[in-house]
């Protein structure tokens, strides 16, 4: 209420990007000061709930809901958002150097429809940085996942060398990786997502993870894949083909769209990647759809439009195994996330669901 009421109108008069960098730079410093983290959790930590733990990759989980990829880009934040009752993180796009990203402005709401445009272009302080904060935290409550992309001066066909940069210098820091080839502000990105550029970029990342393994022991890092909403059915299909026979871990399911379908805020005929609400329904389909040409032996980390519980649901009875939230936490504020955590333990005794994981793809039996 407070956030609704008093902080969200305060930063909506801001200019997108100032604001955003005001709240993760903040966050970033705010937790130093003794007091603060304790009391962030007495508002806003989601509460043990056997019915929500779950586990994947190995890695176990308090809960499902985690942070997408985008709103904290170099890992300045980390034990912030952990103090939000997130489950999970994940941090960048992270690449190999860093970069500024695309000229401004980049980041548009369009609040009549509950969305962000964004054209950021992987604007971060590169590998080295985000490696040297996440070394230097005091603790890891939740696992944190690493979003690693190529530079965009790196041609396509030299794209394998910019991931292994980033997995050489971030392993040792990340739970799990995740192979972005779907934001829509690098040229000729999403083309990795198809065919032979697709297979040698999967062997590459793998051949590193292997490496990193040796180099380092224990068993490798699962790798999950982020695409786009924007395939055809039969480009999906060929994708998702060549993941499941690579030995990637999981998908994500969804990046930012480039549709405008049904917006009405002015700021739709802005270029760039839409999240948000009106993203909600496609990102299930190719949920559903990924679930269906895999059997469900593949895992699937919904992302895509949560605003409630409900949201969530669905995609976890689509075939999500976790799921994440961006845009909600702008327009709704971090209590959105034990919000969700409690309605969807609800919901999951309403259905009989002992645990999450049963309601996993609970909608193709």
């Amino acid at each position: 209420m407070l956030y609704r009421t008093i902080a969200r109108p305060i930063l909506f008069r801001m200019d997108p990007e100032r604001a955003h960098r005001l709240i993760v730079h903040g966050l970033g410093k705010a937790v130093r000061l003794p007091g603060v983290l304790p009391m962030m959790r007495s508002f806003w930590d989601v509460k043990p709930d056997p019915r929500l733990e779950t586990e994947l990759f190995g890695i176990r989980f308090r809960h499902p809901v985690g942070l997408a990829a985008g709103l904290d880009k170099d890992a300045v934040a980390v034990e912030g958002f952990a103090g939000m009752g997130l489950a999970f993180l994940e941090v960048g796009t992270v690449t190999p150097v860093g970069q500024p990203g695309n000229d401004r402005p980049r980041l548009f709401r369009l609040p009549d429809d509950e969305a962000l445009i964004n054209r950021m272009g992987f604007n971060n302080e590169g590998a080295e940085a985000m490696a040297a904060r996440l070394a230097r935290l005091r603790e890891r409550r939740v696992p944190i996942a690493v979003n690693i992309g190529k530079n965009k001066a790196t041609p396509n066909e030299k794209a394998p060398d910019d991931y292994r940069a980033c997995l050489r210098v971030l392993y040792p820091y990340g739970d799990f990786f995740v192979v972005n080839i779907s934001s829509p502000n690098t040229p000729d990105l999403r083309k990795l997502q198809h065919g032979e550029e697709l297979k040698a970029l999967l062997d590459a990342v793998h051949g590193e993870i292997a490496e990193q393994a040796a180099r380092t022991g224990g068993a490798p890092k699962p790798v999950v894949v982020k695409l786009a909403p924007d395939m055809t059915e039969a480009e999906l299909e060929q994708t998702v083909d060549i993941l499941a026979s690579s030995g990637v871990s999981g998908i994500i399911a969804t990046n930012t769209t480039l549709s405008r379908d049904g917006l009405t805020h002015p700021n739709r005929t802005q270029q760039g990647g839409l999240s948000g609400r009106p993203l909600r329904e496609r990102s299930t389909d190719v949920i559903r759809t990924i679930y269906r040409l895999t059997g469900g032996k593949l895992p699937i980390i919904g992302s895509g439009g949560i605003f409630d519980a409900r949201d969530a649901y669905d995609k976890i009875r689509a075939g999500a195994s976790l799921v994440e939230v961006y845009t909600s936490l702008i327009y709704k504020g971090p209590g959105v996330v034990r919000s969700i955590a409690a309605e969807l333990s609800a919901l999951l005794a309403r259905d009989g669901f002992r645990r999450v994981g049963d309601a996993v793809g609970a909608d193709h039996r």
